[in-house]
């Protein structure tokens, strides 16, 4: 086996079957339950394993696999894998253009690999075109975030940028309009926006929400009815709900000509 100290250890038989069925990665080695203990999944990893010609064992210790896991819920499989393939700007941007409904999903400084995860698997279940991250501050596609994920991450296109608000004034170049979550004054039922074309949704970071500079640089701002005690919910239950109202938009609502907060130009 390679150095078992090089590559991040991604756990959970979903997470590392979609590890290997998006073959995006380099798998290094894997460690999988013993052979009368396979189930349907664990039969597949094993064949994908082989075909890639990977090597893997079975442990049964588990407080060996505890360890490379940090303590994460791991149903004794692990995989060590190379870092998580991110995309550039410039292939996000190309993307956009080649597509007149493309969604961006963009992440304003998401710190929890919890939401993370949660919003990249939403993200790959309604169709997002790509998810823009900032390098410095928030969460990366961890193998926290891939658990969390439930896989999903591993089908997403994934950017880093160095400033997200210059990378916002890019995408509205290429005609996105950009709509975040937050509350305020100015903010418009989520349901009011008018999500079809190219469009991105902002959504705000555990605690504080969009940062200043990220917010002013949204075309609109929407909230979600809140009729309890709590203020706010988090960051991944949110952006699944406005998420899939640009899916309802797209596949179900005819009436957007009505819409009073249709866009005009940017």
């Amino acid at each position: 086996m390679d150095k078992p100290d090089r590559g991040d250890w991604v756990y959970g038989r979903r997470p590392a079957l979609e590890v290997l069925r998006a073959g995006k990665r380099h798998v290094y080695d894997a460690i999988l339950p013993t052979a009368e203990r396979d189930t349907p999944e664990i039969a597949e990893m094993r064949s994908l394993l082989k075909a890639r010609g990977v090597p893997f064992r079975a442990v049964l210790d588990r407080e060996e696999l505890d360890r490379l896991c940090r303590g994460g819920n791991h149903q004794g499989v692990v995989l060590r894998v190379g870092g998580f393939p991110y995309i550039s700007f410039e292939q996000v941007l190309h993307d956009i253009e080649e597509q007149p409904d493309a969604i961006v999903l963009i992440l304003d400084h998401i710190e929890d690999p919890q939401n993370v995860g949660s919003l990249l698997r939403t993200a790959d279940a309604v169709g997002v075109t790509a998810v823009l991250l900032p390098e410095d501050r928030a969460a990366g596609i961890t193998p926290a975030a891939v658990r969390a994920s439930a896989g999903a991450s591993e089908h997403m296109r994934v950017a880093k940028v160095v400033n997200l608000v210059r990378a916002m004034k890019d995408l509205q170049a290429q005609g996105a309009w950009i709509t975040g979550l937050d509350m305020g004054p100015d903010a418009r039922p989520h349901t009011a926006v008018d999500f079809k074309g190219r469009v991105a949704l902002a959504i705000g970071s555990e605690g504080r929400g969009l940062s200043r500079l990220v917010r002013a640089t949204c075309d609109f701002i929407a909230c979600l009815p809140m009729k309890g005690r709590v203020a706010s919910l988090n960051a991944g239950v949110a952006g699944a709900i406005a998420l899939y109202e640009v899916v309802r938009q797209r596949g179900c609502d005819s009436g957007a000509g009505s819409n009073p907060y249709k866009r005009q130009s940017h």
